[in-house]
């Protein structure tokens, strides 16, 4: 059986010692080409470019544009004799859990752009249990590895029949089992005027601090995980990471509509405000 093709990207960069780990892990499930943004581009989302530069790279090509940019030209660009079966995104340093992150990054927005385009998409990434921001000798061997296990098995998983891109949270160390998990809803923002030294340093006369955990209803940005633990729900991704797990939240794209009655309702009265008139009329 051949290897599958593997587009790797990522946000951080295609120096970032996330993508490096991924690219070594994944060469001995898959065949791997790296189309990764030239530099950081950490949170922006699904945000692409109308025209990019592409570097060639030692691994593949550097991409002066964003994670979504990066996989529309791999997907699409007429450089490559064979298509991709699969795109992986990261390690991301820090984790993408919750509704709002999981819209919010650059990590996962280059598996939906992929997603949009047909091609199935693995997000990665890597969260430290301890420390919001882990010490620089904490490595991304272990989510790594939860990686390329993952992908030796999706071949033949089926699990692309039902979902269009994966979204796994992975621990930095000490990975626990594997859990099924939903994002969660818990956001906020914070507007408030902006104080001088923060003005001086050039961030505008307003700051617009998110609030990531919105449940605690507190100021403290990041809390320890004794604070949050018993907040989050063990079928939500937040959960998972805070038990210690590996989070996988399996994902549909588009967005999802919905219908009920009330939508029905307001479209009849505004269409009978709007009514045009008829001959009957005059």
């Amino acid at each position: 059986m051949n290897q599958p093709r593997v587009l790797l990207t990522n946000d951080d960069g295609i120096d970032s010692p996330g993508l490096a780990a991924l690219y070594d892990a994944l060469r001995a499930v898959a065949d791997v080409t790296a189309v990764a943004p030239a530099d950081d581009q950490s949170g922006v989302g699904r945000s692409r470019s109308d025209a990019v530069d592409v570097d060639d790279h030692e691994w593949g090509y550097a991409v002066h544009g964003t994670p979504a940019d990066c996989a529309a030209w791999g997907l699409r660009a007429p450089v490559f004799d064979d298509e991709f079966d699969l795109v992986v995104s990261g390690c991301n340093l820090g984790p993408n859990c919750g509704e709002y992150l999981i819209g919010h990054s650059g990590t996962v927005g280059a598996a939906v752009e992929a997603a949009f385009l047909g091609t199935p998409a693995v997000a990665v990434s890597a969260y430290h249990r301890e420390e919001f921001f882990p010490p620089d000798e904490v490595g991304f061997d272990a989510p790594a590895a939860v990686t390329r296990d993952l992908v030796d098995r999706l071949p033949d998983s089926g699990v692309f029949h039902a979902a269009d891109y994966l979204n796994v949270n992975a621990p930095m160390t000490d990975a626990g089992e594997l859990r099924v998990t939903e994002p969660l809803a818990d956001y906020s923002v914070e507007v408030r005027e902006a104080t001088a030294d923060e003005r001086e340093a050039g961030g505008g006369a307003w700051r617009l601090d998110n609030d990531y955990w919105a449940r605690l209803d507190q100021s403290d940005r990041y809390p320890t995980l004794e604070r949050v633990g018993e907040t989050y729900p063990g079928w939500s991704d937040r959960g998972a990471v805070v038990d210690g797990d590996v989070s996988l939240s399996a994902m549909r794209v588009p967005q999802e509509s919905v219908h009920a009655p009330a939508i029905d309702e307001l479209v009849a009265a505004y269409n009978g405000h709007h009514a045009p008139e008829t001959a009957a009329d005059d």
